[in-house]
């Protein structure tokens, strides 16, 4: 007989639920046995095997979220180390009846079964209690376990106070532990347990549990309303059944979708689709008004935000893996209008998207006004769903200087232009004038066709180019210049002597011709730099060389030089019009490389 139902009094009248208390339906329906378990077939799986060859543990480290079954499991495993009954006395995971011992270990009254919280009891002193009880044989049952709670919560000292009992048990006893945190559990502990993570019960198969409980309780509920559900139950069952037991107490029976929006102060999932395409429509006034009519109706001003940054990911994974997004329990008009969605938005406007909102979410969580944080979110996702995406952005500035719109501002309400369809960039954003053929710019952008990450609006410029001034490779039996014999070593892939004469050599006087070198050596500069050089130049160019160390420094280094040449052409390239213009749209930009570009000749700017 399930509990809380109605019996009979000692005269015979029946007595209702004025003598029965009421169960809550997380008690009610907890599993009894492994087969009750919803979403751990991988974990009951190897249990099974493990008690039908003998291979039993002397420990179970049991993880997973909040309400996903860890004590249940725990109570359940107990059940099946100690089960017996008149045809079967051993250990066995299948419990078709209750045993003799079953009831007491079910309602945690069982001698032989201890269960601890270590919220309450964390120090050595309890972990003592454990191992001196743990010396003794079972006073009624096969084996003695003990059932640790939150055992992350356990002091330094009793953990390594249990170590020693927990590797080398006595035959009689085995240790059950649950956790939250399995990070905060030393791993000394974990080595010594098999662990099974309990994972999160996904959304279709909490449905049809919750579905199945509620008609067992004689109520009538939506297939929208329960998957509504079990979405904020997050995995959890226990977490999915409290809310079930409440919508069935506001409803009287009847667990409707308008029903469980209201208690759970969430919007209409069409609204919040119809209200995340005028956000990326760029249509903030249309926007702001929906969302005051869904706030209006009872929604929360966060709960809203992290209903879009839901139907955000929804139509991402749609983006991402088509239709197979939609084989996971989602509702067939909400996989219509993802996949339209999906279909007309990009995904770096949705990755940016995804973004904001997240950052709004915070924002309403700290903001004295909720609302107001929210509206201010709502706002910049509408207004950076107007612009265009950044390689637009660049092609349009590569040619020449840059203005805004003619007004110098944002279009006055009203006089917004038609949107274009989603994802479209407005090609009045900016406008490019025309290109000044400036014949003395000392560099050029190169433009790529993968566009500057999401996140990095301000950081357009960087990365633009690589340094490619180094003169062309010499011929190897003509070295003109030292510049020529460093580009030797490495072209001989000497990276070594390469960084070597780049770094520390100063050069004083060379003459090729001769075959005479004449070095200055830096501080800090390997002595072996003049005879490694000789040795091998008069291999590498099959002649004599003749490499000596001057007392008297001569020119800078050769990377001295190249950091000086680098920074005056950088100097000078943030002198060019359209970079003084992305300055201007973006100060916080920086200029990290320079790519000096050949021009076309006469003949080829002709035939253009």
């Amino acid at each position: 007989m399930a509990k809380g139902s109605s019996s009979k009094s000692e005269d015979g009248s029946s007595a209702g639920s004025a003598t029965a208390p009421y169960v809550v339906l997380a008690r009610k329906y907890r599993p009894q046995t492994f087969d009750d378990l919803i979403g751990q077939e991988a974990m009951v799986r190897t249990l099974r095997n493990a008690f039908a060859s003998g291979r039993i543990a002397q420990g179970y480290m049991l993880t997973g979220v909040r309400g996903v079954g860890k004590t249940t499991t725990a109570r359940i495993l107990a059940r099946a180390l100690n089960y017996e009954t008149e045809a079967i006395n051993r250990p066995t995971i299948d419990m078709p009846v209750l045993g003799r011992h079953c009831g007491d270990i079910i309602d945690s009254r069982h001698p032989d079964v201890i269960e601890m919280d270590a919220a309450s009891h964390t120090g050595i002193d309890n972990m003592r209690e454990i191992i001196e009880n743990a010396r003794y044989k079972p006073i009624l049952a096969r084996t003695k376990v003990f059932i640790i709670d939150e055992v992350h919560m356990l002091s330094k000292s009793a953990f390594n106070g249990l170590l020693k009992t927990l590797e080398e048990p006595p035959e009689h006893v085995k240790f059950i532990f649950a956790t939250t945190e399995v990070r905060k559990v030393p791993v000394t502990v974990l080595s010594r347990c098999q662990r099974f993570d309990l994972r999160r019960v996904d959304v279709p198969e909490l449905s049809v549990h919750l579905g199945s409980i509620a008609a067992k309780e004689g109520a009538t509920a939506d297939r929208d309303a329960l998957a509504m559900i079990a979405r904020a139950a997050g995995g959890s069952v226990r977490d999915g059944l409290s809310i079930l037991d409440q919508a069935i107490a506001m409803g009287s029976g009847t667990v409707s979708a308008e029903s469980v929006r209201g208690m759970l102060g969430v919007a209409d999932r069409g609204r919040v689709f119809d209200l995340l395409e005028k956000l990326l429509g760029g249509t903030p006034a249309e926007a702001l008004k929906a969302f005051g009519a869904i706030h209006h109706d009872g929604a929360e001003p966060g709960q809203l935000l992290a209903d879009l940054a839901d139907v955000v990911h929804l139509v991402t994974r749609f983006k991402a893996l088509g239709g197979e997004a939609g084989n996971e329990g989602v509702p067939a008009e909400d996989v219509r209008r993802a996949g339209s969605l999906a279909g007309r938005l990009s995904m770096p406007l949705l990755a940016r998207t995804w973004q904001m909102l997240l950052k709004g979410m915070e924002e309403a969580g700290k903001a004295p006004d909720p609302l107001a944080a929210a509206e201010m979110a709502l706002i910049r996702i509408a207004y950076v769903a107007d612009l265009p995406p950044p390689d637009e952005i660049m092609k349009a500035l590569g040619g020449g200087q840059v203005t805004r719109r003619a007004s110098g501002g944002a279009t006055p309400p009203g006089e917004r232009e038609p949107r274009a369809p989603l994802n479209e960039a407005s090609q009045q954003v900016f406008a490019a004038a025309e290109p000044t053929a400036d014949e003395s710019a000392p560099a050029a952008f190169e433009m790529t066709d993968e566009p500057p990450p999401l996140e990095a609006y301000g950081d357009l410029i960087e990365g633009l180019g690589d340094e490619d001034d180094a003169p062309a490779a010499p011929s190897r039996r003509s070295l003109r210049t030292f510049a020529d014999v460093v580009e030797l070593a490495g072209e001989r892939r000497d990276a070594r002597l390469r960084a070597h004469l780049e770094e520390y050599v100063s050069l004083v006087k060379f003459d090729g011709a001769a075959g005479s070198i004449d070095l200055f050596l830096l501080p800090g500069a390997p002595p072996e730099i003049a005879n490694d050089l000789r040795e091998k130049l008069n291999r590498w160019t099959e002649r004599r060389w003749v490499v000596v160390l001057s007392k008297a420094a001569g020119e800078p280094t050769l990377g001295q030089q190249k950091r000086e040449r680098e920074a005056a052409e950088l100097a000078a390239m943030k002198k060019h019009p359209a970079v003084s213009a992305i300055f201007e749209a973006f100060p916080d930009a920086k200029v990290a490389a320079v790519r000096t570009t050949a021009r076309p000749s006469e003949d080829e700017a002709g035939t253009g």
